[in-house]
């Protein structure tokens, strides 16, 4: 029945479509259905359906932070690259939530706006970043975040000040909330020097291949940083470096980091998770956070 809904309406979809390279941890999980509205309209037309049939879906990003946890996901998994918009309006610059983070972040540089430096190195999609409040080098999100346009949880269009967003470490409203889905955020930025950003880039970028398993698949820091504390200091010290189940290993080169070394499941990711969370705990009395989001 979904099918010929999609084929009616002229959605573009893949059926079994395997969702390996839209994670970045590479992981084969094969999706019922994988669509790309191709509009906001479209995508509002969509969510209403599976509601209405009571469909299982997932709003994907670019998967740079979501671990799937089975090898098939019995549901309809939608990916926004369509809504790609950017338009500048002196210091504020709106993005469609299927722009990735990183582009928007090399171009605003080039344009000698200041304030996305930080996210020159997060693969993500505007959208799911603004959700999960992305960030890095001590900035996020929520520090340049002036509004964003929304999906409500009755599929109206709706607009969400800084202030609603209810930002923290890591999280956010939206994250809390994933039945609002970002349709567009707004960043109010400063004046700054293209050349003195770049330069910083540049250097940020050395020092994380040279501490990050960038070479092999992965999707970033697993755990979140206790306060005053850093989960991959203590996961080392727990002995977990190079440390495998499966597929799926501790990161030799930086313990927050679990790699992907050709053949892991998602379940040997979750159960390796687990195992330093365990194994943390019962060390230091610390119980780790996961960043990253599992998806069943």
């Amino acid at each position: 029945m979904i099918k010929s809904f999609f084929d009616e309406q002229q959605i573009y979809y893949k059926q079994d479509a395997s969702l390996k390279k839209y994670n970045t941890y590479r992981l084969n999980t094969i999706c019922s259905y994988l669509v790309f509205p191709k509009t906001k309209e479209e995508l509002i037309k969509v969510l209403k359906k599976l509601q209405k049939e009571n469909i299982k879906y997932y709003l994907l990003g670019n998967g740079s932070n979501v671990i799937f946890k089975d090898d098939y996901y019995n549901g309809v998994v939608i990916r926004l690259d369509y809504l790609n918009n950017v338009t500048y309006n002196d210091n504020l610059v709106t993005v469609g939530a299927g722009y990735s983070l990183i582009k928007i972040a090399i171009e605003t540089v080039n344009k000698g706006l200041s304030g996305l430096e930080f996210a020159a190195g997060i693969p993500g999609f505007v959208g799911a970043s603004t959700a999960m409040n992305a960030g890095a080098y001590n900035s996020d999100m929520s520090h340049v975040v002036k509004k964003v346009h929304v999906l409500n949880n009755k599929f109206e269009e709706i607009t969400l000040n800084n202030a609603d967003l209810a930002y923290e470490y890591r999280d956010s409203f939206l994250k809390k909330h994933p039945e609002y889905i970002v349709l567009e955020t707004t960043f109010e930025l400063t004046d700054g020097n293209t050349d003195e950003m770049k330069e910083q880039i540049t250097e940020r970028r050395n020092k994380r291949m040279a501490s990050q398993p960038l070479n092999m698949p992965s999707a970033g820091s697993v755990f979140r940083n206790p306060e005053n504390m850093h989960a991959g200091a203590l996961i080392e010290q727990a002995g977990l470096k190079g440390y495998s189940i499966g597929g799926a290993m501790v990161s030799k080169k930086h313990a927050n980091f679990i790699v992907n070394t050709g053949n892991a499941t998602g379940e040997d990711i979750v159960n390796l998770i687990d195992k330093v969370q365990k194994e943390v705990k019962e060390k230091f009395n610390v119980e780790l956070k996961l960043e990253q989001i599992i998806v069943e």
